[in-house]
Formats: C-alpha cells, structure tokens, sequence
C-alpha cells in the first residue's frame, strides 16, 4: 500500500488535473483519489510541492542486453529509467543477436515481464540490422514489437526502406528510422562547421541528416505509410518535418534532450562524453528544434541513452565511440534549462503521452479503479550530478558535474513502487 500526500495531478484527461490530492495505491490500482486520505498502514510519501503524472516512456533506448551486457543490461537499464521518471521504454533492435525475429521479441518481453519498468521492443527492419534482407515484421508484430527500426544503424538502401514503409502499412504499423545518410557523413566524428574546423575534425554536415529526412518523408508519401523521424538534429529537418505535417501526411519526429540544450561548443576541449549520435550543432539549430516543440513538428523529448564502456570513451576523441547517458537526467535537464521553452504539461505530453500514442500503447489514466502507472517528480531540489548517482553499468555521462534542478521522488507501475526519498 502506499500513499502520495498533496501531490498536484498533472492529467488533462482526468477530472482531478491540475488540483492537490493524495491518492491512495493498493494492490497496484489506485483505490482513492480524495483532498484528505488516511492510511495507517500504508507506505506514506509526502509530495508537497510535487507532482504526479502517467507514467513516462522513452522510446529508443539501447538496451544492451543480449549480447553487449557489458554496457547494460535488463536490470541496470530498468533501474535507470525508474529513477529518471520512466514506467516504459521502447528498445533499439541493436543488441546481438538482433531483435530481428519474434524469438528475440520474446526474450524481451519475458525477461521483463510484470516488472516495475515495461520493455517493448521494436523490430529491426533487416536481418542483423545489416540492411539487406527485410524481416518477418508481421510475426514480430504479432509477437509484441511496438515498431520497426534498424535503430543506430539508418537504412540506406531506399528500396528497402520503401519495401518496409509497405509492408507495415497491412497491419498499421510504424517504421522509425534514424536519418544518416553515410556516404555524405564519411568518418565525421563532429558537427561540420567553425569547432570542427578550428580542432582539425573531419565534420558530419547537416546535408547527411536533411539528404535522408527528405527521402524518408518521399516514400512515406509514396506508400501512405507511418514514418518516425527519430531524433533530428537540425533546423532544416525540423522545416521539412513540419512542411511534411502540414501536407497531412503520416509523419512524427523526436529529437533528444541533450540537442535542445546544448551545441558542439561543448566539444571545443575534445570532451568525448558530448560526442553522440546524431551530433550536437549549432545554436541556431537548438533555436529550431525548440520551436519544433512548439509547433507540433517534433513530438517526443527523449533521452536517447546509449551505454557505452569506459573503454569505449576514455580514448583520443577520434577513436571514441559515439553515445552518452540519458534516462536519469532527461527530467532534470528538461527543469534546468528548458521551462521558459515549454511548458510542463508540454513536456509531459511529449514524454508519456504521444510516445504511447504514436506506438499504439494504452494510455495510463489517474482516475479510481485504474491500475497504478505514476511519475511522481518535484521541481524544486537543487543538486549535483554525480557518477555515483549513475545507475547504468557503463558511465558515460556527459552531465557528471553539473548541477541540476528538479528530483524523481518515486514510481509506480505493475503493482510495484519505487520511491527515492
């Protein structure tokens, strides 16, 4: 049993949003919703101040398991999106094998099955992730894959990305493709543009990005299918996007937390925790992605977490992997930089709500009688981020240092909890 004391309830669907409550948690469904509740056996957390959502969902997170559990694995991954805030997330295909098949979609679902994070998976859309024969995207679906990605490895070959825009049309399906086009990118190991070039770096030009965002949105209207623009990165994608939307064709987009904040500047000291995928660019890219938050272009914030070993990073900046850290300080990222930006319920929306929608995931709701699927976050705690606060296996955070506004105080899911205070 637990009780959440005067928390404010953030659900524009529900008749108690945006009013001070407790609410009342037994055998994982919420019994009472009411301005005063006593329960003096109950679990009690005091969340004045505080509030509580629908549980988030990240979609696109490398999971690492199989295959690279050195990085992460099903726990250390679990226990990372909790403390960030998050009930749910969606999984890159990248692990090894591949989730390519409804045998890997399975080992997903039952290693994590009644956990207090849910895991779904998405399918890759070619065998290994190796864009070249096309999978059983139907059995995958059947067998709980939420959508079809070759994730961090874009899709190249434009046939096979027409093939695939095709063939989950017959049953509603979506495919999400990270748009990299890596003839024109080369061995870029940074943004193209004054930092890359006052380091001596070769440079990954925004063209790699806008060339494959522009044919993806032409076979989208060419198959009438559902296309996902996963995580852009810059101001011509977020126009093209948009231009896409206002056609009314089938497209959404998401970009991450760390490209809505900083730019590669913050590479200038070769500092390779800030060396992702896609790669930070410049101010004026960051301008319009955050007015794609507002415009409806880009539908979902999220962490884009990416384990990568210390051995990995704490290399030359040319000979380091790609990657950082991101589902512990998705929020308080969002809380330190970002409110002026949007709102917080525009910031709830576009991590728990639209993830689920555009995925075909059944909608928490924060209502008496409704299984227990809550976030529960304060704005207010000021503190640093620590590598001992990372709960990952591997430690690649770029945000080691800094400090932070805003607190995960705890979350409820499958008849679990866990709280932080």
């Amino acid at each position: 049993m637990l009780l959440i004391k005067n928390a404010t309830i953030l659900d524009p669907r529900s008749k108690h949003h945006r009013k001070k409550r407790d609410i009342f948690i037994k055998n994982g469904k919420i019994e009472s919703i009411k301005s005063k509740i006593d329960a003096p056996k109950a679990k009690v957390v005091t969340a004045t101040g505080a509030y509580v959502s629908i549980g988030w969902l990240d979609v696109g997170v490398q999971t690492g398991d199989p295959g690279y559990e050195h990085r992460e694995d099903l726990k250390t991954v679990s226990d990372a999106a909790a403390v960030g805030g998050y009930t749910g997330i969606a999984c890159l295909p990248n692990t090894s094998p591949s989730i390519h098949s409804k045998s890997e979609v399975l080992y997903l679902k039952n290693n994590s099955q009644g956990k207090l994070v849910d895991f779904f998976p998405i399918g890759a859309v070619s065998q290994n992730c190796e864009g070249g024969d096309i999978t059983e995207m139907y059995d995958m679906h059947h067998s709980g894959a939420v959508a079809f990605s070759d994730g961090k490895k874009s899709i190249q070959n434009s046939g096979l990305m027409m093939r695939a825009l095709q063939y989950v049309k017959a049953f509603g399906g979506m495919v999400m493709n990270h748009p990299h086009d890596k003839a024109i990118a080369g061995s870029g190991q940074m943004h193209e543009g004054k930092i890359s070039t006052s380091l001596g770096m070769k440079g990954i030009p925004r063209l790699s990005e806008e060339l494959m965002v522009q044919r993806d949105i032409y076979l989208a209207e060419y198959t009438d299918s559902k296309l996902h623009v996963c995580n852009i990165s810059s101001a011509t994608s977020e126009a093209l996007i948009q231009a896409a939307k206002e056609k009314g064709l089938k497209i959404t987009s998401s970009t991450s937390i760390l490209h809505l904040i900083f730019s590669d500047e913050m590479l200038a000291d070769f500092n390779t925790q800030f060396k992702i995928h896609p790669p930070l660019r410049e101010k004026k890219d960051i301008i319009a992605l955050r007015k794609g938050l507002k415009n409806g272009s880009i539908d979902i914030i999220t962490s884009n977490h990416t384990p990568i070993e210390e051995e990995g990073k704490n290399l030359e900046f040319l000979n380091a992997d790609f990657g950082a850290l991101g589902l512990q300080t998705t929020y308080p990222l969002y809380n330190t930089h970002l409110t002026k930006v949007i709102k917080l319920d525009a910031f709830i929306e576009k991590v728990a709500v639209r993830p689920r929608q555009l995925l075909n995931i059944e909608l928490p709701e924060i209502e008496e009688g409704a299984a227990a699927n809550l976030t529960i976050f304060d704005p207010n705690p000021t503190w640093t981020f620590s590598k001992k606060d990372i709960l990952s296996k591997s430690k690649n955070s770029p945000i080691v240092g800094m400090e932070l506004k805003g607190k995960i105080l705890g979350v409820v899911n499958n008849g679990k909890t866990a709280i932080f205070v």
